[in-house]
């Protein structure tokens, strides 16, 4: 059932709104209320999917409700409701936020589309956040340990700002995780975080990947292609592996961090971009710069934050937590019931070298799974987790 809240002084008016949503929908709730001071209070105690408002009112006009709204629910849509007189005060809601405006008196179709469309808007904007929780819930970070509590303490501080961050680390210590919450604890997390693996991509299409072509730039360039960093546009790119560049390509990229710009191949025309770069590598850059295969001037404009994701023999005191958040995770993934694991079992697992690191305890982890007990006990271990 959608809640509809009618903010308008003129009780002709609010009969009017109400009889046409009742009569178009039975599954609207609508309430009702005189003026704006009543409207923002029952806003404030209630959760309302649209509110149509008016404009000119006693006490608090639409323009005061509207900012006010935008600051403490700004999830919900606002209709605004304008006589002949106030049309350019509507168009400036629309500025502030305001979903649309209808005209006094209202249009019986204009009203019911704006109604739907922007109920639909809702809905959206709802279905997108627990789609977001459960993204969220892919990159959390678990464990306990000194040394991920300093990098979670190194997440909040940085994620607001705009500071270029690198991350290093082994294979699969999870460095994406951090690059994730970086995003998601951002200015920028409403808008995209594009991943460019830049090991998994020839060195003969990495340029074309990162800054798009136009037709006709090469062989297989049969229409214009816009580049991963125009996509990323007011949000984050994550170049991971990023010291698996080439030379040419890494040039490329400290021009877009100097200047916002980007060149498409084969394009002579400067596109700007306004993108956070979040950098990720196995590799001890130092030591490439000085074989030369790394850019000095590069690593320098990337490394303004530096977070080093320690691998998971220095983080063994987290591996019961891990373990907990693998089986709950599969067992979700498999439609299957949760396994315990016995003491010995867990203690066992701490003991072992984890070369693979978490990526290696998640698969020991499914396999002791599909192949152990209902309760995965040391010998279970010992058989099907044998590095």
């Amino acid at each position: 059932m959608s809640k509809i809240l009618i903010v308008e002084d003129e009780a002709a008016i609010r009969r009017v709104l109400v009889k046409i949503l009742s009569e178009e929908n039975d599954s609207y709730q609508v309430d009702e209320a005189e003026d704006g001071v009543a409207g923002l209070e029952k806003i404030k105690n209630n959760d309302y999917d649209l509110v149509l408002c008016d404009i000119k009112m006693p006490k608090m006009d639409g323009v005061e409700v509207l900012e006010e709204v935008k600051k403490i629910k700004p999830e919900i849509p606002m209709v605004m409701i304008s006589g002949h007189g106030d049309m350019e005060t509507a168009i400036q809601t629309m500025r502030l936020g305001a979903f649309d405006y209808i005209s006094k008196p209202p249009d019986l179709n204009r009203l019911l589309n704006t109604v739907r469309n922007a109920l639909d808007k809702k809905q959206l904007v709802v279905e997108n956040k627990i789609l977001k929780k459960k993204v969220s819930k892919n990159y959390e970070m678990i464990g306990d340990s000194e040394s991920i509590n300093h990098i979670k303490v190194m997440i909040d501080k940085v994620a607001p700002t705009e500071a270029r961050v690198l991350i290093t680390g082994p294979n699969g210590t999870g460095k994406e995780l951090v690059a994730h919450q970086l995003h998601e604890k951002s200015e920028r997390s409403s808008f995209p975080l594009i991943e460019v693996n830049c090991a998994a991509i020839p060195s003969e299409l990495i340029e074309s990947e990162l800054f798009g072509h136009v037709k006709g730039a090469f062989t297989s360039a049969v229409k214009d292609r816009a580049g991963k960093f125009e996509v990323a546009d007011k949000g984050t790119i994550f170049l991971d592996e990023i010291g698996d560049m080439s030379l040419s390509a890494q040039a490329k990229v400290l021009r877009a961090l100097q200047e916002n710009m980007i060149t498409r191949v084969g394009a002579d025309k400067d596109i700007k971009v306004d993108v956070r770069v979040v950098a990720a590598t196995n590799k001890d850059l130092k030591t490439e710069i000085a074989e030369g295969r790394f850019r000095e001037d590069l690593y320098h404009r990337l490394a303004v934050i530096l977070i080093k994701v320690p691998p998971l023999n220095e983080r063994r005191d987290d591996i019961p937590a891990l373990i907990s958040h693998f089986t709950e995770k599969i067992a979700s993934e498999q439609g299957n019931a949760v396994k315990s694991f016995s003491a010995q079992a867990i203690k066992l697992l701490q003991e072992y070298d984890w070369t693979g690191n978490i990526r290696e305890l998640r698969n020991v982890v499914e396999r002791l799974i599909i192949l152990g007990g209902s309760e995965i006990s040391e010998t279970d271990v010992k058989m099907f987790a044998s590095k």
